[in-house]
């Protein structure tokens, strides 16, 4: 997830919506098995994105140097070897970075509709209502689930006792400390490096697309990137355990880590609040910014990640239809650019948890408590 503030409020960019939602359709590949723009043409500089992340992304003009201060581990997990990547998934994730994809990723035009913490929103740069956001969502692509499906495949052949205790193969995993489960961190830190880098080249587009409509500079719109927090993770972090602090495998799937204030791995300019945590809706719902808290101890500094479907995509299939769901949408004066109905149905709003319960389980449990409530003008998806 990654959220760009600006320094424009409803006004500005209520007439320009639709145009600005289409600039960034057509700016930004999406859709499944959408293709980047960007031609990595050899296995040696598609080595160097896995290796340096969003960092890569910036050297190569995509965003300013400053963006990566406010990325998670600044766009960059080091202890990343594409050496232990497949060819297989570098020929999936070669041509796709640089794209949203499908499913639901997604790039969402909103603005502020609510501000639960007023000191806490001005540091986050979020100081009023209407001001107008950017969010992104999506990841590593077929790169990453290249990687998991390999790795997958290898610890069942590794580990057949461990497969049969366990009531489903997909759970299998590596123990700690064995070479397989080394390899794969490894693995998977250049998947989390392709995500940031891929987030980092739709910023530089979504930039773009903001200048070719309102005819302004980024920088002179406030461009700026808010916060870059990922999803689907493991790290090797460390936490207190039964009084004692220590190391660990700390991953996160489905799930949104949330330092509270003081924790040096938050950016400087935010390490008094605690971290910026990104929490989004379904499409044309609210999605929020929550802050991390001490009391997030108790959850591993970690918060829920999204809405979440409450109804699989083949049953969305038989019960909505795109075409309806868009123009249910556009009634609510929120504009949807889709690269198909069939992904509009699957994404409909109805499939999914209301966010404003979601959000308000994490504030009331006080693992992470409410900043700004975000609601969509425009929404582009693959």
């Amino acid at each position: 997830m990654r959220l760009l503030k600006t320094n424009l409020s409803l006004k500005d960019v209520k007439p320009k919506t639709q145009d600005l939602i289409k600039a960034m359709f057509k700016n930004i590949p999406s859709g499944l098995g959408s293709k980047g723009k960007v031609k990595v043409k050899t296995q040696e500089e598609f080595n160097n994105v896995l290796k340096l992340g969003a960092k890569w992304a910036v050297e190569n003009g995509y965003g300013w140097k400053k963006d990566l201060k406010h990325l998670e581990s600044n766009g960059c997990l080091k202890e990343a070897d594409p050496s232990l990547t497949s060819d297989q998934a570098k020929k999936r994730g070669m041509p796709q970075l640089g794209s949203l994809g499908s499913g639901n990723h997604f790039l969402e035009i909103q603005i502020i509709d609510e501000i639960y913490n007023p000191d806490v929103a001005k540091a986050f740069g979020l100081e009023q209502k209407n001001q107008v956001t950017v969010m992104i969502h999506t990841g590593s692509r077929g790169f990453g689930h290249q990687v998991c499906s390999d790795y997958l495949r290898a610890m069942e052949k590794a580990f057949p006792k461990i497969i049969s205790k366990l009531q489903d193969r997909e759970l299998i995993y590596a123990p700690a400390g064995s070479e397989l489960a080394e390899k794969y961190f490894k693995a998977m830190a250049c998947a989390a490096n392709f995500a940031w880098c891929n987030r980092q080249m739709i910023v530089h587009w979504v930039r773009e697309s903001f200048e070719e409509v309102l005819k302004k500079d980024a920088e002179d719109l406030g461009l700026e990137i808010v916060y870059d927090v990922a999803h689907n993770i493991a790290k090797i972090e460390q936490h207190e355990i039964n009084g004692k602090k220590i190391k660990v495998y700390m991953h996160r799937k489905g799930a949104t880590r949330a330092f509270p204030p003081g924790h040096p791995e938050i950016p400087s300019d935010y390490r008094s609040v605690g971290q910026p945590v990104l929490i989004p809706g379904s499409m044309g719902t609210a999605s929020y910014v929550l802050v991390g808290t001490k009391e997030g101890k108790e959850s591993f500094y970690s918060t829920a990640h999204g809405a979440g479907r409450v109804m699989s995509r083949h049953k969305a299939l038989k019960q909505y239809r795109g075409e309806q769901v868009v123009k249910n949408l556009a009634s609510k004066g929120i504009f949807i650019k889709t690269a198909s109905w069939k992904g509009a149905a699957e994404e409909a709003p109805g499939v999914y948890k209301d966010i404003d319960e979601v959000a308000r389980v994490s504030h009331e449990a006080g693992i992470a408590k409410k900043v700004v409530r975000l609601i969509p003008l425009g929404v582009t998806k693959g």
